[in-house]
């Protein structure tokens, strides 16, 4: 769920403006799942720019409060969340940690990186949700350990029905900066696509997992 649609659109903006969502229609990416994509994100790319970092940052932090009040503690779901969620963290003045995808083979064996203590309210940050799978993982494992999950706020979502479904049935409350809608929206206000272009990311955004070129 969108907050704010100024900063929806803003944040949208800005991660076209450094190519942290790259659109390419006419030759499509291949995602890890194997699915085919005119659209690839890449919201780590956001910490090499210092004014579009500390934006992100500013209007994460201030979300949180919105929405969740001051957690005990902000965490961050590996890899890609880590950085940013160290700086809403920080902004906010609040203690950090990170939730491995599994646990270590090795040493002490940590899903989750740094110290949480059972009952403590936790806010979990992403960058990017798609099925939201691996972001569910996360809160699992968080759940396990004991921590009270006020909620998630991720940077982008391209909003799949499986995401939707997946949140819902872990009870998860789901709110990110921007999302698919908005990034097309101001993809095309600006001339970062042409109208051909459009629809195909329109076609693919209908049926992600079986769409082809």
């Amino acid at each position: 769920m969108i907050l704010d649609k100024n900063t929806a659109k803003k944040t949208a903006e800005l991660l076209l403006q450094i190519n942290a969502i790259k659109l390419k229609p006419e030759n499509p990416f291949t995602w890890a799942s194997g699915w085919k994509s005119p659209i690839y994100c890449d919201n780590r790319i956001i910490l090499s720019y210092p004014e579009i970092r500390n934006y992100v940052r500013e209007e994460m932090a201030k979300q949180v409060e919105q929405l969740y009040g001051k957690p005990d503690i902000i965490a961050g779901v590996a890899t890609g969340a880590i950085g940013i969620g160290i700086l809403v963290a920080d902004y906010l003045k609040l203690p950090f940690i990170y939730v491995r995808p599994e646990a270590k083979s090795h040493g002490r064996q940590n899903q989750i990186e740094g110290h949480l203590n059972t009952d403590q309210t936790v806010v979990v940050i992403e960058d990017l949700i798609s099925t939201g799978k691996s972001s569910l993982n996360a809160v699992n494992a968080l759940k396990t350990a004991g921590a009270n999950i006020k909620g998630m706020l991720a940077i982008f979502t391209y909003g799949f029905d499986t995401s939707t479904e997946n949140f819902k049935k872990y009870d998860i409350d789901l709110h990110t900066l921007s999302d698919y809608g908005h990034l097309v929206d101001q993809a095309s206000e600006t001339g970062h696509i042409q109208e051909d272009q459009l629809n195909t990311l329109m076609e693919w955004r209908q049926h992600p997992s079986t769409w082809k070129q």
